[in-house]
């Protein structure tokens, strides 16, 4: 099924599909391809309308009688890490940040693979191959990075398989991260899961928060926020953040407030949605 508006881009729905968040409703994607032309502009510009980068394709959740997936990015100047968040951050003082081409390499990918099994081994991604990841990093037509974490001798000196499984310095996490005019979206991010009780799952989006004040951004894009999902929990807790919800961006307040759900009825028709988009 196809939905276009008069000029380019092109604007499709993917079929319903079991939702991975929320038990016993279905989901369903607005999507459009990126194209060398005007990609970059175009990430940019629906980036702030709630849509996030997949490879070559830009989606915004668009269900039939849903709208809990909401865009969520922290708003840099102020942010402030709560005390749990600054002990992370001391905890992974060891780690230095690199920031390299989007390339993959097989470390990465092995590294990939021991996070899959450990937490997502259920998941839409469990049978990713090298190629298939490969794909993932590399097929961008973006402005994109991988930001990649290292520490030396991080790994447990019990595990036999440190002396030779990573290289050194230790690969603890990655990102895969894109730069946009106005901020740093985390399309992906995975890490060792043996290095569990550094959380570092926390600890990359901290570091991007830093990034980009550095690098004068204002704004961190974390994707999508669903209350009712413990899986999307742990981006409620940071400060400062915003949800893209009803067409504006708000601050998020108390989370228990968005939990609502909407009648079948009040969900907009598609046509209607794409109309409604802001193009470059």
């Amino acid at each position: 099924m196809r939905h276009t508006l008069t000029h380019v881009p092109q604007f499709y729905v993917t079929a319903p599909q079991p939702c991975p968040y929320l038990h016993g409703r279905a989901e369903r994607k607005l999507f459009t391809a990126l194209h060398p032309g005007n990609a970059q502009e175009l990430n940019n510009a629906l980036s702030r309308q709630g849509f996030r980068r997949s490879q070559n394709v830009l989606y915004r959740p668009s269900c039939e009688s849903c709208v809990a997936c909401m865009s969520a990015r922290i708003r840099v100047k102020d942010f402030k890490p709560s005390r749990t968040q600054r002990r992370v951050a001391n905890r992974n003082a060891d780690l230095s940040r690199l920031a390299t081409s989007a390339w993959a390499t097989e470390e990465q990918f092995e590294l990939f693979r021991r996070y899959l099994d450990g937490r997502h081994a259920d998941g839409g991604m469990a049978d990713m191959d090298i190629f298939e990841f490969a794909a993932m990093i590399e097929e961008t037509p973006v402005r994109t990075r991988i930001i990649e974490y290292r520490g030396n001798d991080i790994l447990p000196s019990v595990d036999p398989d440190a002396a030779h499984s990573l290289a050194d310095p230790n690969l603890a996490a990655v990102c895969l991260t894109d730069v946009l005019d106005d901020g740093l979206s985390l399309v992906y991010s995975f890490f060792d899961t043996r290095l569990s009780a550094r959380s570092l799952g926390t600890h990359i989006i901290l570091d991007h928060v830093e990034l980009a004040r550095e690098s004068g951004l204002p704004y961190v894009y974390l994707g999508y926020w669903v209350p009712g999902s413990r899986k999307m929990d742990y981006k409620s807790r940071f400060g400062a953040l915003e949800i893209y919800k009803g067409g504006v961006w708000q601050d998020i307040g108390d989370p228990a407030d968005h939990s609502d759900e909407a009648h079948p009825l009040a969900v907009d028709p598609i046509v209607e949605q794409v109309a409604r988009i802001d193009l470059p």
